[in-house]
């Protein structure tokens, strides 16, 4: 599609805004929610079921809104997006300030969490489909891999301040970071409207062939995906608990030292996606079982560690692990299939890590609750079958 080079350019600096508000947005709940959870009288369990049930909308509703673009155009769905995640966050800020008050009893509050956070999701999920669709239509086959790369970067820069810039807010009150996630999507959104022009929707749109998760060329990896993100989401959901008990803080204190943690583990894993990665020539498989070992690594630290300093490193050798893993992940997919499946297969793989979150949180929680070890040891025990699963893999030219 042709468009003014100035006018493509503003386009994509504002797809790129939205794409690293959006990154910011979904991780700034993980430093403050378990503290925020507690202080109103949930219980672990209860705290990841608001995660759980959030990621499996995303995982449901992704595909809907992929769709929805082609028929009512990216910018659109874009708005729809990103004004929906602003309103949406209000309303769910806003029963944490209720129950915070004393307004609600922890029963309630949790309902009206969970409907708040699922419907903030239902809009939240508009977001990545329609930036990717958009950046596709605006970009030329050459550029394409650098224009969906900058997407993925600019979220993963948003993931990294996220955490940090919310543990940081939380020392004003542990629901500042959320008023200020609103603010930054807000912004994306009032800039989306004048700086996105409308495009012309295609006359004729092509049908990408189906490709089913139990296709064998796949299946494999997708079942390694969803382990290996679920792994990821049981240490992202639980660590806050664990870092608040055995070190002994209070909220704000717990929203900090989170913040940290994910933030180095963020920075950690995007210096191996920029840096190491485009220098190591192996295939994608091999990074995935480079990966398994460093993650192996930081699990058992989590579950023995007693010190602020170790539980910060294993989350930076986490954050190295998932580095090499994601994209042995994506790109093992990718050549798993044939040239005019990319498309279907992106969509099977990119299901895989909502669908870990779904089962991730809950499940974390519900071992935590038990025993404050017991999340740690499981992911290990999952990852250490799961590498043995990985050299069953073949690798492909």
């Amino acid at each position: 599609m042709s468009h003014p080079t100035a006018a493509n350019a503003l386009a994509k600096r504002t797809l790129l805004l939205a794409a690293a508000a959006m990154g910011f947005a979904q991780t700034v709940l993980f430093a403050i929610l378990a503290p925020l959870g507690r202080e109103i009288g949930l219980i672990e369990v209860q705290i990841g079921a608001i995660i759980s049930c959030s990621s499996l909308t995303i995982f449901l509703v992704s595909p809907l809104w992929g769709r929805a673009s082609d028929m009512w155009g990216r910018r659109k769905v874009l708005l729809i997006g990103l004004f929906g995640y602003s309103l949406g966050t209000i309303l769910f800020a806003g029963v944490f300030q209720a129950a915070l008050l004393g307004y609600l009893i922890p029963l309630i509050a949790l309902a009206l969490l969970i409907t708040t956070r699922v419907a903030n999701a239902v809009v939240m999920a508009a977001v990545t489909p329609s930036a990717n669709a958009y950046m596709a239509d605006i970009t030329t086959v050459k550029d394409r891999i650098k224009g969906m790369g900058a997407i993925g970067a600019a979220t993963n820069i948003g993931s990294i301040l996220g955490p940090a810039v919310g543990g940081l807010l939380a020392s004003i009150s542990l629901l500042t970071p959320l008023y200020f996630s609103v603010i930054l999507t807000l912004g994306a959104a009032v800039l989306a409207v004048y700086a996105l022009p409308v495009l012309p929707r295609p006359t004729e749109i092509k049908v990408l062939p189906k490709l089913k998760y139990t296709d064998p060329r796949i299946f494999p990896l997708v079942v390694a995906g969803v382990l290996l993100f679920m792994g990821f989401a049981i240490v992202q959901q639980t660590i806050a608990f664990r870092f608040q008990d055995v070190l002994a803080l209070d909220g704000t204190q717990t929203a900090k030292i989170v913040g940290v943690s994910l933030m180095l583990s963020a920075a950690a894993a995007l210096f191996v996606q920029l840096l190491v990665i485009p220098r190591l020539s192996v295939r994608p498989f091999v990074l995935l079982r480079m990966s398994m070992p460093m993650m192996m690594i930081a699990f058992a630290i989590m579950a023995i560690a007693d010190t602020q300093t170790m539980y910060i490193i294993a989350m930076s050798i986490l954050g190295l692990g998932m580095g090499f893993a994601g994209p042995g992940f994506m790109a093992g997919a990718s050549i798993a299939v044939s040239a005019d499946e990319q498309g279907a297969v992106a969509g099977v793989a990119g299901a895989c890590p909502p669908l870990g979150f779904t089962v991730g949180p809950i499940l974390g929680t519900y071992l935590y609750s038990i025993d404050g070890t017991l999340p740690y040891w499981f992911a290990f025990g999952c990852y250490f079958l799961l590498f043995f699963f990985t050299l069953k893999f073949k690798d492909k030219h």
